[in-house]
């Protein structure tokens, strides 16, 4: 996956609670092979009964096509555990949501593509909230994973944490396959010196299993 250092841009807000995966991601919209994810996003809420794109959702303003953060409430993608609903973003160019809490599973899958969850402290949420509407796609937000900041348009820092294991998968790049292959070597000594002492641990007798 992509790695993760420092991000600039725009910072739509979606200021609502459980937004689920279904919402960002809907099933039975088209093929699934060749899936255009950007197209994909909050399809069932982007447009109208009769058709058209809804101008008042927040996604489908000018200064909003291109966003670079995603803000939004409580328990972010709740819901089932589909790695689209994280792809569906990033298709749009959103690598970070700052949320004041998320999914479990949603928040993992984020890990495993890429994409930073962030949650800040009930104060620093309302403020930073309120700068994001203010703005009003303005200005840029500056997301920096190795200082563990963001910091508004106007120059105001947010704090936020997360754990050593999660920023270090972040800045190099590395899914969970990617972490157990930084330790190939040692995975190759291993099976090496266990193939030396416990040969037969290296085959299976079928005839005696049978």
């Amino acid at each position: 996956m992509e790695a993760f250092t420092t991000l600039r841009g725009v910072a739509v807000p979606l200021l609502e609670d459980d937004i689920n995966t279904d919402q960002i991601a809907p099933v039975g919209d088209g093929p699934r092979i060749n899936q255009d994810y950007g197209e994909l996003l909050f399809l069932r809420r982007r447009r109208l009964e009769d058709g058209p794109l809804d101008p008042d959702f927040p996604l489908n303003k000018p200064q909003f096509r291109k966003p670079a953060i995603l803000v939004a409430l409580r328990n972010f993608g709740c819901g089932s555990s589909r790695e689209s609903a994280v792809w569906a973003l990033m298709a749009i160019g959103v690598r970070c949501v700052v949320a004041r809490s998320f999914a479990d599973i949603y928040r993992e899958n984020c890990l495993q593509n890429g994409l930073l969850p962030i949650t800040l402290g009930e104060v620093d949420s309302e403020k930073f909230e309120t700068l994001v509407v203010a703005s009003d796609g303005g200005g840029d937000f500056h997301v920096d994973l190795p200082a563990q900041t963001i910091t508004a348009p106007n120059g105001d820092v947010f704090h936020f944490d997360i754990s050593a294991a999660e920023r270090l998968r972040l800045l190099e790049g590395l899914d969970d396959i990617g972490l157990t292959l930084k330790h190939a070597p040692d995975i190759a000594a291993y099976e090496a010196r266990s193939a030396s002492e416990f040969p037969w641990q290296q085959r299976a007798d079928i005839a005696s299993i049978k």
